[in-house]
């Protein structure tokens, strides 16, 4: 690793996928230094802290060494993007660290270089999905050119009027139905592709960190995009507190 490029911890916790990244620089000039991503039944709280752990002992890496510590902000999980936040601004708080927060869309669209329109989209469950929009610049990097927003998938594909890139697994789950609505207007990024990962988040929170764009400690919340179950059962509640509606509000 060159000495003059920044280090920076990032963990992603957007999806059952925990994703956590050692990188230096930025998608100009950066490199990865480590990377674990582990999938499984197993939760974030309790595999998150032992594979940050893991990843610096393993890469010689000490606090000292590290100049920030990035944040995948969502959309996705909301149980998963709770946990990522509340790990990542416990650890910048004891160390002394800058928290960088990077959108889990754009991480997952920065993976590609294409010349095609970059769609980026989640499973959002409910039969919806995350998604925004991105082009590659000259430099072949991506610029988001849209708001992210939660729609159903036939919704999204009715926007697209143009040859499409899709990448995440709202693109696997439901790859089938954008094949049958885009026709060749569609193509599916490589499965290995869909997962997000905390290296492409290092090296956008990279950019962050250069530009000084920090998140408050106090104040960063994550990306939610719509309400969650909880938040909308708590307005069902005082809306009708006795009960007496069954109606459901969609937040999206």
């Amino acid at each position: 690793m060159e000495q003059n490029k920044l280090l920076i911890l990032s963990i992603d916790t957007s999806t059952p996928c925990s994703s956590v990244a050692l990188t230096a620089g930025t998608r100009k000039n950066g490199e990865v230094v480590a990377a674990l991503s582990l999938t499984g039944k197993i939760t974030h709280s309790r595999r998150l802290l032992s594979a940050i752990d893991w990843i610096m002992q393993e890469s010689g890496v000490a606090w000292l060494d590290i100049s920030g510590i990035g944040i995948s902000l969502g959309p996705g999980s909301f149980t998963g993007l709770r946990i990522g936040m509340a790990t990542a601004k416990g650890l910048a708080a004891a160390a002394g660290k800058v928290l960088l927060g990077v959108s889990t869309l754009d991480s997952l669209a920065a993976k590609c270089v294409t010349n095609r329109l970059i769609c980026s989209l989640l499973d959002a469950r409910k039969k919806e999905v995350y998604a925004a929009f991105y082009r590659c610049n000259d430099d072949g990097f991506t610029e988001r050119v849209s708001d992210p927003v939660v729609l159903s998938p036939a919704g999204l594909a009715a926007v697209i009027n143009e040859p499409v890139l899709l990448i995440g697994d709202g693109a696997r789950v439901y790859g089938d139905v954008f094949r049958t609505l885009l026709h060749e207007k569609s193509m599916i990024a490589p499965a290995g592709l869909h997962e997000p990962s905390a290296a492409s988040l290092g090296m956008l929170a990279g950019e962050l960190l250069e530009k000084g764009h920090f998140l408050d400690l106090a104040q960063g919340v994550p990306l939610y995009v719509r309400s969650s179950d909880a938040e909308l059962n708590l307005v069902k509640k005082s809306l009708f507190p006795g009960g007496r509606s069954s109606q459901t509000f969609d937040c999206g």
